[in-house]
């Protein structure tokens, strides 16, 4: 059936049904019982494991308290993650921000933000890095960077220092690797843009690799697809400068700023 012959049939817009199969709208029990019934499900037992699910799923995560988050969808991942390996293109990735950052950050990408959505957003990033100090579950955590994430001053030359001491700071961490990629690297794979491959505790639970867009984002879970951003990640912790180096070069570009 198509979304629109669905809908017809529940009387519901066809909009309503494209959330649900998108994860952008919660599912009712109610929904799941009709939704079965449309696709003739008869087994009793299926039908009410799957409305169990949705009731557990109506648990509201954390971040659901701050309103409509764009991205909620991978906060929800990232917070039930393993580990994360992330490659950051041309800023500091949101997880190890500083807070005066963060701020520079979010004024800088959304000119047309209001004081109050600025903060709110950067109030959740906030509460996102309490995943990455859990003592009882800490989050594995490897950054790549690339050098123009140094280099662009955000915010003041204070916010830099401050921001790239944290980076030294957390890099300090046994479970939390950074990296820098610097330019004398020349070509290298991740010149197309920023991702993040996402592993679970749960071998059922499929690898994702996050590709974050304007308007919309991309989470890809074909192993074929995992596979190659995971050969790309190798190449970049490959071509990077190692974890000490990593620290040697921010701690000196922090005196640059400091300066």
């Amino acid at each position: 059936m198509t979304a629109e012959e669905v809908a017809e049939r529940l009387l519901v817009s066809q909009s309503k049904i494209s959330r649900l199969e998108n994860g952008r709208r919660s599912i009712s029990q109610r929904d799941v019982r009709d939704l079965c019934g449309v696709y003739g499900v008869e087994d009793h037992r299926i039908v009410d494991s799957l409305m169990q699910m949705a009731k557990e799923s109506r648990q509201q995560g954390w971040w659901h308290a701050f309103g409509d988050i764009p991205y909620s969808v991978y906060i929800g991942l990232e917070t039930d993650a393993a580990s994360l390996r992330i490659y950051e293109a041309s800023v500091v990735p949101g997880i190890l921000q500083t807070p005066g950052y963060a701020t520079a950050v979010t004024e800088g990408s959304w000119p047309e933000a209001t004081a109050a959505e600025i903060e709110r957003r950067v109030q959740v990033r906030m509460r996102r890095q309490e995943r990455i100090t859990d003592p009882d579950n800490p989050l594995r955590l490897w950054a790549v960077i690339d050098e123009s994430a140094v280099r662009r001053i955000v915010g003041t030359r204070a916010t830099m220092c401050e921001q790239l001491e944290h980076l030294v700071q957390l890099s300090l961490q046994p479970y939390i690797t950074v990296q820098i990629l610097p330019f004398d690297v020349g070509a290298h794979p991740g010149m197309y843009g920023k991702f993040c491959i996402l592993e679970f505790h749960d071998p059922q639970d499929a690898s994702t690799v996050y590709l974050e867009g304007i308007t919309s984002d991309l989470y890809l879970e074909k192993p074929s697809d995992v596979q190659v951003y995971s050969v790309m990640y190798e190449h970049l912790r490959m071509q990077a400068l190692n974890a000490e180096q990593t620290r040697r070069f921010l701690l000196s570009a922090a005196d640059e700023y400091r300066d």
